[in-house]
């Protein structure tokens, strides 16, 4: 998640949290959001608010979500553009939507019987939607809602006259809850990284910096808004519940593979021109996100990626992106991850969520990659031909289907041990071949 700011809306001057991305976290009950166009989600965590004559454009998975336990929530008068094949509409239920149009969305009004919705003169692609809170049908062409035993949804079917009906049932097994963050794609358990439980918190005060040369042993850095990069020369640094904004080669440099680096709960903004946000050994990222980036982390001596969120890389002339590489290195983890080589906005797979190989160093030795979600890449797992690899294993992994060519190249090759029983596509959990 990025760093928040308040923005005061409506008559009664009631505020909302923004996301300098453009998003919104609506926390305070009786929000008002009126007449605002909103590039970003639209996340309702509280009572009774009301969002009207507002535009909203979304590339993601969800671009309205109100999340389980919060009621009253009225949009009226709106606009939502889903501008992803897979950006749902308005999601999963406890709302009242009158006069709201829909374009573009896989799947529109979602709701369930224990999460409800009343849905009066909307449109969704075209075709009307009119339902009362309380109606339910055997089935329909949407994903459930993510209550423990999902109920019936109503949509429209695309005839002449506009009515609600069930549609045959779905050939192929619904999908699971989405993610807690809501950003990630079906299958995905709910314990997955994604904007709600990555980068600066929720709240975070921040203070303005500059760029950063971390010289002293054991320095802690918290709480800042860095305009600039960081570099790391002295051992058993912390930077956590910060935000880096870096136009340059590395948002973090280490200087050490010994240097034993945490970065926790750190937003990473790479400006489109970081061709690797973190390089490239001893550290340890914690519960980070990193967008707008050429290439993610790279992975060098004594490095760990956990509980992190890696999203929407960024194209360049002649640009090879991944979200993560190693071209030689030993001890490396990459550990219950969200990795989107994939980008919903653009639709560019990019090259692989993580490329390995043996180009700057002899070998790439000790490296485990487990219980992540990993989507999109020519490869998802790109294996180079000069990979010289040993200890190298592949386990309990989810993998999604935006990738060009395949999930993983070369799983054979030498040092690469493979777990077919384990690496499952995240959609039906079968096996990966």
């Amino acid at each position: 998640m990025v760093a928040l700011t308040t923005l005061a809306l409506g008559a009664a001057g009631v505020g909302v949290a923004v996301a300098k991305s453009g998003s919104v976290t609506v926390t305070k009950a009786g929000t008002v959001i009126d007449g605002q166009t909103i590039n970003g989600y639209v996340y309702v965590k509280a009572d009774n608010v009301t969002i009207r004559n507002t535009t909203i454009r979304y590339g993601g998975y969800h671009s309205l979500r109100v999340y389980e336990g919060f009621n009253g929530t009225r949009i009226e008068d709106t606009k939502i553009f889903c501008e992803s094949s897979k950006t749902n509409g308005i999601v999963f239920g406890n709302y009242t939507a009158t006069r709201v149009t829909l374009t573009g969305c896989r799947n529109g009004f979602m709701f369930s019987d224990a999460a409800p919705a009343t849905i009066v003169d909307s449109t969704w692609n075209g075709q009307k939607v009119n339902v009362e809170a309380g109606e339910a049908l055997p089935s329909a062409p949407i994903n459930p809602a993510p209550t423990a035993t999902p109920t019936p949804t109503a949509v429209p079917t695309p005839t002449a006259t506009p009515t609600v009906k069930p549609s045959p049932k779905p050939t192929k097994p619904a999908d699971p809850p989405p993610a807690a963050g809501g950003g990630q794609g079906p299958g995905i358990p709910s314990s997955f990284p994604g904007p709600d439980n990555t980068g600066v918190p929720d709240g975070t005060t921040l203070k303005a910096s500059g760029g950063l040369n971390l010289a002293k042993a054991g320095q802690v850095v918290s709480g800042l808004d860095i305009k600039g990069c960081v570099t790391v020369t002295a051992k058993n640094v912390t930077i956590r519940n910060s935000k880096i904004s870096c136009g340059s080669n590395y948002s973090i440099k280490v200087s050490d593979a010994s240097a034993n680096l945490l970065v926790e709960n750190v937003t990473i903004d790479g400006q489109g021109k970081n061709s690797a946000t973190v390089c490239c050994g001893g550290y340890t990222l914690k519960k980070v996100e990193i967008f707008n980036t050429i290439d993610g982390p790279r992975l060098s001596d004594n490095s760990q990626v956990i509980d992190s969120w890696i999203h929407h890389l960024t194209r360049a002339s002649g640009s090879h992106n991944d979200a993560m590489q190693t071209t030689a290195g030993k001890n490396i983890v990459v550990r219950h991850n969200t990795i989107e080589a994939y980008n919903p906005n653009t639709k560019d797979p990019f090259n692989a969520c993580l490329m390995i190989g043996s180009t700057t160093g002899p070998s790439v030795t000790n490296l485990v990659f487990e219980q992540n979600f990993c989507n999109g890449g020519n490869y998802s797992i790109g294996v180079r031909e000069d990979l010289n690899g040993s200890g190298i294993v592949f386990r309990d992994n989810l993998f999604g289907r935006d990738f060009r060519y395949g999930v993983i190249a070369r799983p054979t090759q030498t040092g690469i041990s493979w777990q077919n029983s384990t690496n499952l596509f995240a959609d039906n959990r079968k096996p990966v071949k």
